[in-house]
């Protein structure tokens, strides 16, 4: 079985090679030029936003005969593909799919809308891979994911709401913009529809991610076992103390840092921190 993600799920590159997983790109729309969110290194992206400021660029999902010719091309030797995909509730990215799978007849093609993005995308998305591995069916792979996606909270928190607010992502953290540009709002992802909500505010960045611990204490307890991926745009020491944090007040069995891709950076900007967090028993005799 082949495994499709894209890029809205933040898988390192490497990670991608070493697991054989397909990115697709989405797209982020410079004044002089597209190009392919897999392009430009994290940095290299998040610099040039800066110095666009007050202008910031526009993304684009994958048109349907890309995913069409990706999925040509995987189906060479007839193996099922699986592609799983950011939450249709913040882009057009699975409709896109959907119309690419309907051009091709040389396997079948399965999707899945993952609702949600960033790192609870990537649990998704690794968490196939590992069934796959362990030769279960792709029905069972879809329950699977299923139970992943419930017990997955993808939870940030951001220096200013100016980036999604310029990009027309605001939709329901509106409530928290009375003071836009001076509260830290703490935003995640609504599991019933895959859509940005607002889950609290703080004036600092300590303040929030407080919080957001204090919220993961609740829904998990001190006790159960997490996987916890911190990420961030480009704040890294900001986002190894807020790792740090979470380690001393959770149960934190896997952590790793990642950064937040610039597919998904053009709508929180530099300052993003946040995590993806999975109780590991999700994924027993998986790991």
């Amino acid at each position: 079985m082949k495994i499709v993600t894209d890029s809205g799920a933040d898988l390192p590159e490497a990670e991608a090679t070493s697991l054989g997983i397909t990115v697709a790109p989405l797209f982020i729309q410079f004044p002089d030029r597209e190009i392919g969110s897999t392009e430009l290194s994290a940095d290299e992206f998040y610099d040039r936003l800066r110095a666009m400021a007050p202008q910031i660029p526009t993304t684009a999902q994958p048109a349907p005969g890309l995913f069409a010719d990706l999925y040509r091309t995987l189906s060479a030797n007839r193996e099922e593909i699986l592609s799983i995909h950011i939450s249709s509730g913040l882009s057009g990215t699975i409709q896109s799919a959907r119309l690419g799978a309907q051009q091709v007849q040389e396997t079948r093609v399965t999707l899945v809308d993952c609702m949600t993005l960033s790192g609870g995308q990537r649990f998704q998305v690794l968490a196939a891979h590992m069934a796959a591995k362990a030769g279960m069916s792709v029905e069972a792979i879809i329950a699977l994911l299923a139970r992943v996606r419930a017990a997955t909270e993808t939870i940030f928190t951001l220096e200013t709401l100016e980036y999604l607010a310029r990009g027309g992502r605001i939709g329901r953290v509106q409530a928290l913009a009375g003071s836009l540009l001076k509260i830290k709002p703490i935003i995640h992802v609504d599991k019933a529809d895959g859509k940005y909500s607002a889950a609290g505010r703080g004036r600092t960045l300590q303040q929030t991610t407080g919080a957001i611990i204090d919220h993961l204490a609740r829904l998990y307890s001190t006790e159960r076992p997490l996987w916890v991926t911190v990420l961030h745009g480009q704040i890294p020491d900001k986002a190894q103390t807020f790792a740090d944090a979470l380690g001393s007040k959770l149960a934190v069995a896997r952590l790793e840092i990642l950064r937040v891709s610039p597919a998904l950076g053009v709508h929180t900007g530099p300052g993003i921190v946040g995590a993806a967090v999975l109780p590991v028993d999700v994924l027993e005799g998986l790991m």
